[in-house]
Protein backbone atom coordinates (compact mmCIF):
# COMPACT_ATOMS: atom_id res chain seq x y z
CA UNK A 1 0.00 0.00 0.00
CA UNK A 2 3.04 2.25 0.74
CA UNK A 3 4.10 1.76 -2.79
CA UNK A 4 1.01 2.57 -4.34
CA UNK A 5 1.16 6.10 -2.71
CA UNK A 6 4.49 6.91 -3.05
CA UNK A 7 4.07 6.43 -6.66
CA UNK A 8 2.10 9.32 -7.48
CA UNK A 9 4.40 11.52 -5.40
CA UNK A 10 7.40 10.44 -6.82
CA UNK A 11 6.37 11.19 -10.41
CA UNK A 12 4.94 14.77 -9.28
CA UNK A 13 8.33 15.49 -7.97
CA UNK A 14 10.01 14.40 -10.94
CA UNK A 15 8.18 16.44 -13.40
CA UNK A 16 8.69 19.77 -10.95
CA UNK A 17 12.45 18.82 -11.05
CA UNK A 18 12.69 18.25 -14.63
CA UNK A 19 14.46 20.94 -16.45
CA UNK A 20 11.75 22.87 -18.59
CA UNK A 21 13.04 22.03 -22.14
CA UNK A 22 13.97 25.07 -24.40
CA UNK A 23 12.80 26.01 -27.62
CA UNK A 24 12.77 28.10 -30.57
CA UNK A 25 10.07 28.59 -32.66
CA UNK A 26 11.57 29.67 -35.42
CA UNK A 27 12.57 26.97 -37.54
CA UNK A 28 15.30 26.84 -40.23
CA UNK A 29 14.20 28.16 -43.24
CA UNK A 30 12.62 30.86 -41.80
CA UNK A 31 13.30 35.14 -42.02
CA UNK A 32 14.82 36.05 -39.18
CA UNK A 33 12.85 39.45 -37.63
CA UNK A 34 15.01 42.36 -38.33
CA UNK A 35 15.70 44.73 -35.68
CA UNK A 36 17.79 47.73 -34.46
CA UNK A 37 19.03 47.92 -30.54
CA UNK A 38 21.52 49.57 -28.40
CA UNK A 39 24.74 47.66 -27.72
CA UNK A 40 28.75 47.36 -26.48
CA UNK A 41 32.02 46.15 -27.38
CA UNK A 42 35.20 46.08 -25.66
CA UNK A 43 33.18 48.45 -23.01
CA UNK A 44 31.96 50.97 -25.91
CA UNK A 45 28.38 51.46 -26.42
CA UNK A 46 27.06 50.89 -29.95
CA UNK A 47 24.17 50.55 -32.07
CA UNK A 48 23.67 47.06 -33.66
CA UNK A 49 20.69 46.94 -36.74
CA UNK A 50 20.55 43.30 -37.99
CA UNK A 51 19.92 44.68 -41.32
CA UNK A 52 22.76 46.26 -41.62
CA UNK A 53 25.20 43.78 -40.42
CA UNK A 54 24.08 41.38 -42.78
CA UNK A 55 25.16 43.49 -45.52
CA UNK A 56 28.84 42.27 -44.29
CA UNK A 57 28.23 38.56 -43.85
CA UNK A 58 26.40 35.67 -41.82
CA UNK A 59 25.25 36.86 -38.35
CA UNK A 60 25.12 34.42 -35.18
CA UNK A 61 22.65 35.63 -32.44
CA UNK A 62 23.43 34.14 -29.29
CA UNK A 63 20.75 35.01 -26.80
CA UNK A 64 21.59 34.06 -23.24
CA UNK A 65 19.81 34.53 -19.93
CA UNK A 66 22.09 36.95 -17.83
CA UNK A 67 25.20 38.56 -18.06
CA UNK A 68 27.98 37.39 -15.45
CA UNK A 69 26.56 34.14 -14.17
CA UNK A 70 28.25 31.11 -14.40
CA UNK A 71 27.21 29.88 -17.88
CA UNK A 72 26.75 33.23 -19.49
CA UNK A 73 30.05 34.22 -18.66
CA UNK A 74 31.71 30.27 -19.96
CA UNK A 75 29.09 30.69 -23.06
CA UNK A 76 30.96 34.27 -23.91
CA UNK A 77 34.44 33.19 -23.13
CA UNK A 78 34.06 30.31 -25.42
CA UNK A 79 32.66 32.83 -28.56
CA UNK A 80 35.48 34.88 -27.62
CA UNK A 81 38.07 32.35 -28.07
CA UNK A 82 36.66 31.49 -31.31
CA UNK A 83 36.52 34.55 -32.49
CA UNK A 84 39.51 34.76 -34.88
CA UNK A 85 37.53 31.28 -36.23
CA UNK A 86 34.19 33.23 -36.96
CA UNK A 87 36.00 36.35 -38.47
CA UNK A 88 37.60 33.89 -41.25
CA UNK A 89 34.34 32.85 -42.24
CA UNK A 90 32.73 36.12 -42.48
CA UNK A 91 30.60 35.93 -39.90
CA UNK A 92 29.79 38.42 -36.52
CA UNK A 93 29.05 37.35 -33.52
CA UNK A 94 26.28 39.13 -31.62
CA UNK A 95 25.34 38.23 -27.72
CA UNK A 96 21.87 38.93 -26.84
CA UNK A 97 20.76 39.09 -23.81
CA UNK A 98 17.84 41.81 -21.77
CA UNK A 99 20.26 42.88 -19.27
CA UNK A 100 20.40 46.58 -19.03
CA UNK A 101 23.24 48.81 -21.56
CA UNK A 102 25.99 49.35 -18.59
CA UNK A 103 25.73 45.71 -17.80
CA UNK A 104 26.72 45.18 -21.13
CA UNK A 105 28.98 47.55 -21.32
CA UNK A 106 31.00 45.66 -18.19
CA UNK A 107 30.29 42.10 -19.84
CA UNK A 108 31.53 43.18 -23.61
CA UNK A 109 35.14 43.76 -21.81
CA UNK A 110 34.87 41.35 -18.92
CA UNK A 111 33.56 37.81 -20.22
CA UNK A 112 33.44 38.65 -24.26
CA UNK A 113 37.45 40.04 -24.19
CA UNK A 114 36.42 43.12 -26.29
CA UNK A 115 36.24 40.23 -29.35
CA UNK A 116 31.97 40.74 -30.19
CA UNK A 117 29.07 42.70 -29.50
CA UNK A 118 26.44 42.55 -26.56
CA UNK A 119 23.27 43.72 -27.61
CA UNK A 120 19.95 44.59 -25.10
CA UNK A 121 17.47 41.98 -26.34
CA UNK A 122 14.28 44.25 -26.01
CA UNK A 123 10.98 42.50 -25.22
CA UNK A 124 9.98 42.93 -29.27
CA UNK A 125 13.08 41.01 -29.94
CA UNK A 126 12.54 38.19 -27.41
CA UNK A 127 8.87 37.69 -28.68
CA UNK A 128 10.45 38.03 -32.35
CA UNK A 129 13.12 35.04 -31.86
CA UNK A 130 10.61 33.49 -29.09
CA UNK A 131 13.62 33.56 -27.13
CA UNK A 132 11.60 34.02 -23.91
CA UNK A 133 12.99 31.58 -20.93
CA UNK A 134 10.03 29.89 -19.83
CA UNK A 135 10.93 28.54 -15.92
CA UNK A 136 9.27 28.78 -13.14
CA UNK A 137 10.42 31.84 -11.12
CA UNK A 138 12.47 33.23 -14.01
CA UNK A 139 11.71 37.12 -14.64
CA UNK A 140 9.13 37.45 -17.60
CA UNK A 141 12.38 39.51 -19.76
CA UNK A 142 14.90 36.98 -19.45
CA UNK A 143 16.15 35.10 -22.56
CA UNK A 144 16.50 31.41 -23.23
CA UNK A 145 19.87 30.22 -24.30
CA UNK A 146 19.39 30.02 -28.01
CA UNK A 147 21.55 30.72 -30.70
CA UNK A 148 20.81 31.50 -34.54
CA UNK A 149 23.15 31.67 -37.49
CA UNK A 150 21.50 33.90 -40.16
CA UNK A 151 22.50 34.06 -44.00
CA UNK A 152 23.54 37.47 -45.52
CA UNK A 153 19.46 36.71 -47.38
CA UNK A 154 18.02 37.28 -43.90
CA UNK A 155 17.24 33.25 -43.57
CA UNK A 156 17.94 31.14 -39.98
CA UNK A 157 20.31 28.54 -41.03
CA UNK A 158 20.79 26.78 -37.73
CA UNK A 159 19.33 26.98 -34.72
CA UNK A 160 20.78 25.52 -31.47
CA UNK A 161 18.35 25.54 -28.26
CA UNK A 162 19.70 24.29 -25.11
CA UNK A 163 20.53 25.40 -21.37
CA UNK A 164 23.69 24.15 -21.46
CA UNK A 165 26.27 26.66 -22.68
CA UNK A 166 29.05 24.32 -24.03
CA UNK A 167 28.00 23.51 -28.07
CA UNK A 168 26.69 26.93 -28.76
CA UNK A 169 29.62 28.44 -29.80
CA UNK A 170 31.59 25.06 -31.60
CA UNK A 171 27.96 23.97 -33.49
CA UNK A 172 27.54 27.74 -34.70
CA UNK A 173 31.17 28.11 -35.73
CA UNK A 174 30.46 24.73 -37.67
CA UNK A 175 27.22 26.38 -39.38
CA UNK A 176 29.24 29.46 -40.67
CA UNK A 177 31.75 27.33 -41.88
CA UNK A 178 29.35 25.09 -43.84
CA UNK A 179 27.95 28.46 -45.10
CA UNK A 180 31.17 29.76 -46.60
CA UNK A 181 31.69 26.51 -48.18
Amino acid sequence: MKKDLLTPFVAAVTILLAPVAAHASLPVGARAPMFATQGAKGGKVLSFDLKQALRRGPVVLYFYPKAFTKGCTLEAHAFAEASDDFAKTGAQVVGMSADDLPTLRKFSTEACRDKFTVAVATPKVIKGYDVALKREGAPASMTDRTSYVIAQDGRIVMVHSELDYRDHAKLTLAAVQKLRR
